[in-house]
């Protein structure tokens, strides 16, 4: 069976930091990255990818927040 990841797009990135009650600021905070990274992540201008996808899940998985997962290419 493949191994599946999260599939990061817009909304979720946007229903995620909701569900943890975060500003961009602070979820940029948490992941190591620029409130501007979130916004373009939430804007649908890029995707998280590589570790930031995987931070994503890892936050998801802690606070209990259902996403879609998709099989590794």
């Amino acid at each position: 069976m493949p191994k599946r990841r999260p599939s990061w797009d817009a909304d979720q990135v946007k229903a995620l930091r909701r569900h943890l009650k975060l500003t961009q600021v602070e979820l940029a905070e948490e992941l190591g990255t620029r409130q501007a990274t979130i916004s373009e992540w939430e804007h649908g201008l890029y995707q998280p990818r590589g570790t930031s996808a995987r931070m994503l899940g890892l936050l998801a998985e802690q606070a209990g927040f259902e996403y879609e997962a998709s099989p590794e290419c």
